[in-house]
């Protein structure tokens, strides 16, 4: 696998050398189709490339082409040459792949034992296989019905926080796990060890390793919090309000750090995604206003250190239970629901390159000489 990442990634930078280089010169643009039609000949004149299954090559080809049309599509980030430490994905757009027992067979490589971390359903239509640090998933692309939960009457208003990171209108506080900032100790550590090593040496590329193994321990532990936590919300209630929240901007202040180690961005897609396959009902509301209004409708001004909320009305609660309740009322006037759909994109646990129409990715651990007593954490 390592091999066919390596054969991979000279074909990328080769194709992407002869568009750029073919404008330069010639002022001619170099489609897919053209350099597709010269993977044979390429073949012949490198043997080594008859290793690889040929859609897995098409398929770089693929990507070098998706990169250009992106660029021409936002007018900036001119496609750039991929090192072997920036190529870490193969994919098996149709055919090529098979299972054998407990074994995924691969095209041109063999079989390798796997662990699934959940069944497979549906009409499998492409695998992709990436390598993160020194573990291995493979991510099956696959397309399924949705399965709709029984009908709901329970509703629910969000109003995400840093303080908490999350408070319902029915009074139940989720608290903020803080996963960076938990793990920055040791990644100043890590951090630290990197700076004392010499560059590119075996020990510095070790440290280097520990680095990015400690980012993606607090990655993983992130997702499978708002994974358990959307899951609840859609099978427990009907209706769904939450903040439209400006996410970026939010994340380019003060509070940069903390904002982005909330990562209410991915909770709120996982959110969407898990209501629109279970049929339930989630609107976004204005954020705007949520904290200074009542649920009543009377204002309700308050400053930033202000963490009580006392209205005319007799309502005297905390200030983020009062914005979760604001939330539902401006949730429940608007009634904009997410209809269910014939098929519903799933996010990758390990992998996010695929196919842009909706299917189901899965993902699987794939499991080398090295790893092999190593537990499942996709």
């Amino acid at each position: 696998m390592e091999w066919t990442l390596a054969e991979c990634q000279d074909l990328y930078n080769a194709a992407l050398q002869e568009r750029r280089d073919a404008w330069r010169i010639c002022r001619k643009s170099v489609s897919f189709y053209d350099q597709s039609a010269q993977l044979v000949e390429l073949k012949r004149l490198q043997p080594a490339m008859l290793g690889v299954y040929s859609q897995v090559l098409q398929d770089v080809l693929h990507r070098v082409d998706k990169t250009f049309k992106a660029f021409f599509r936002r007018g900036n980030g001119f496609p750039r040459f991929r090192s072997r430490a920036r190529y870490d994905s193969f994919t098996y757009p149709q055919l090529g792949f098979n299972f054998n027992g407990g074994k995924l067979a691969l095209s041109k490589i063999g079989h390798v034992k796997i662990k699934f971390h959940r069944e497979l359903k549906g009409i499998i239509k492409t695998l992709a296989v990436k390598r993160e640090g020194d573990e291995w998933y493979a991510c099956f692309s696959v397309e399924c019905e949705p399965e709709l939960l029984p009908v709901s009457e329970h509703s629910v208003g969000i109003d995400m926080g840093l303080e908490s990171f999350a408070t319902f209108s029915d009074g139940e506080i989720v608290g903020n796990p803080r996963w960076f900032r938990k793990s920055e100790r040791k990644l100043r550590v890590a951090q630290r060890t990197v700076s004392r090593r010499k560059k590119f040496s075996n020990r510095w590329k070790k440290a280097v390793r520990m680095v990015a193994k400690t980012y993606r321990t607090g990655l993983k532990q992130r997702s499978d919090f708002q994974h358990k936590l959307s899951r609840k919300l859609v099978n427990y209630y009907g209706f769904i309000a939450l903040e439209d929240l400006n996410v970026q901007g939010l994340a380019n202040g003060i509070l940069a750090k903390s904002v982005r180690d909330a990562g209410w961005s991915a909770f709120i897609a996982k959110l969407t995604y898990k209501a629109e396959s279970a049929g339930r009902v989630l609107v976004k509301v204005d954020p705007r206003g949520t904290s200074q209004r009542c649920s009543c409708g009377l204002p309700s001004p308050k400053k930033l250190s202000d963490r009580v909320h006392h209205c005319a009305c007799g309502l005297s609660t905390t200030r983020d239970h009062a914005s979760a309740l604001e939330i539902l009322r401006l949730g429940l006037s608007r009634k904009a629901p997410t209809m269910p759909v014939g098929v519903v994109a799933f996010e990758a646990p390990a992998f996010s390159m695929g196919r842009s129409h909706a299917k189901n990715r899965i993902g699987a651990r794939l499991v080398s000489s090295s790893n092999i007593k190593r537990s499942c954490i996709g």
